[in-house]
């Protein structure tokens, strides 16, 4: 059971303060709300009784926003080549409610971004990621927006330059190097042994 001023997290909405608990009369039926206000002044009511089963929990504290931080600074989680189904996968790391798999989508997407683009639907998903993202961490860190936003754009293009960057230097062939020189070395030295 959580109290006015609770500061708790609706999965797929991000997080909120509980304005208040009230008693409503929806479709005949009496049911006790709590009245949480999000982002941009809206104002979500959710069930009391339902509130654990939907998923609804309190904000993270400070040391769960440093492995936060940790993740976005980590490389990629492999994710699927099939549009449909990353798209899903994303989706369900998303309802899990979890900051952490929600920073792994953050991440994931935004690396994905750099390299190749989005498609419309992912950018979405990215943009509605870093907003349920970005709500828990304001809250969690007691930063502005602003702040929020600028620290995971920065955890996010340090760890694209040193994971994508690097990998993409260190795979990269030299015109004077074959392809079986670079996974089988040898020195070639013009010569066979009979």
């Amino acid at each position: 059971m959580f109290s006015v001023g609770d500061k708790i997290v609706y999965p797929m909405h991000g997080a909120g303060t509980i304005d208040a608990i009230e008693e409503k009369d929806i479709l005949g039926e009496k049911q006790s709300y709590y009245i949480i206000k999000m982002p941009g002044e809206v104002k979500v009511m959710v069930p009391t009784n339902k509130a654990e089963q939907i998923g609804v929990r309190n904000v993270i504290g400070k040391e769960e926003a440093i492995k936060v931080f940790e993740i976005l600074e980590e490389n990629e989680t492999e994710m699927s080549a099939n549009w449909n189904k990353r798209y899903r996968d994303n989706m369900d790391k998303m309802k899990s409610g979890s900051i952490y798999e929600v920073a792994d989508v953050v991440r994931n997407l935004s690396f994905k971004q750099k390299e190749k683009g989005l498609s419309t639907g992912e950018k979405k998903m990215l943009s509605n990621a870093k907003q349920i993202l970005v709500s828990e961490l304001v809250l969690a860190e007691h930063a502005s927006e602003n702040e929020v936003e600028d620290l995971i754009a920065n955890k996010i293009n340090l760890s694209f330059k040193e994971y994508k960057v690097q990998d993409d230097l260190d795979t990269g062939l030299d015109l004077n190097t074959n392809i079986v020189n670079k996974f089988i070395p040898f020195e070639a030295t013009g010569t066979s042994e009979d």
